[in-house]
């Protein structure tokens, strides 16, 4: 069975768990905890990153390079498009979304939780101690304020993404006005990746993701609960209705991810 490496709060790695929901691939995921399990993985492919594909004895790293691996090896369902312009289209469009939403997002999201102590707790894992969840939620906004400089999230970088973002956004409603996919009449790389990317920006409504219930549907107030874009994120949320598994309890079956075990 596959096994995918992962983070459950990273949008990248959800851009790989929605692509192999549409490819009706069997799957197991693994939680890498951060440091250690980083470590491991470095070891085994060269880099710390997640996602990482684990299939057979062959680890393939990179959401776009995942996406290509699984097109090769597992042809049903075609990710990227055999008509030159279609896959041209749809190749820009999937590295635009990693560039732009996958890494604004980020930065949006965490000026949101930084306002919202609510929101914050929401993005724990189920089995967080409700002591810690606490502690998270009582964090001082100054605090990580302080934290987010740190890491290059001043807030007037925040501030440029958050308006990349609305732009992002409204071109990707308005492409969307009149058409069910970014690139034509089927889904392929491009709206997938869209779609899992912009996780961070508001959750998905249905049961897909192992955080609280309470989270699902909450967003960036500015972009996840904002009427102009409510087309695309009902546009999203149709797309993870037809193709993404919801959570069920079955190990192995692209549920709860199990704790790091690397080989």
């Amino acid at each position: 069975m596959l096994e995918l490496y992962q983070w459950e709060l990273s949008q990248y790695s959800e851009k790989v768990r929605l692509i192999l929901d549409f490819k009706g691939l069997d799957y197991r995921k693994i939680e890498v905890t951060p440091g250690i399990g980083q470590v491991e993985l470095f070891r085994l492919t060269g880099q710390k990153q997640v996602p990482v594909l684990k299939d057979g004895n062959k680890y393939i790293a990179d959401s776009t390079e995942i996406a290509k691996y699984l097109d090769l090896q597992y042809p049903e369902r075609p990710l990227i498009p055999k008509d030159p312009k279609q896959k041209g289209l749809c190749l820009l469009m999937e590295e635009w979304a990693d560039e732009s939403i996958g890494i604004k997002g980020r930065k949006a999201l965490f000026s949101a939780i930084s306002q919202d102590q609510n929101f914050r707790k929401s993005l724990l894992p189920t089995s967080t101690p409700d002591v810690l969840k606490t502690l998270v939620g009582g964090v001082p906004t100054d605090f990580l304020t302080v934290l987010g400089l740190g890491v290059g999230y001043s807030p007037d970088v925040i501030k440029s993404a958050i308006a990349d973002l609305k732009q992002d956004l409204e071109a990707l409603t308005l492409l969307l006005a009149d058409s069910p996919y970014l690139t034509g009449d089927e889904p392929t790389l491009a709206d997938l990746a869209v779609a899992g990317l912009s996780m961070l920006l508001k959750f998905p409504e249905g049961p897909y993701l192992d955080l609280p219930a309470s989270i699902r549907g909450r967003g960036v107030p500015s972009l996840g609960h904002n009427p102009d874009y409510e087309p695309f994120f009902t546009w999203r949320d149709r797309l993870y209705a037809q193709f993404r598994k919801p959570l069920i309890a079955t190990p192995g079956s692209g549920s709860a991810p199990t704790a790091i075990q690397i080989d």
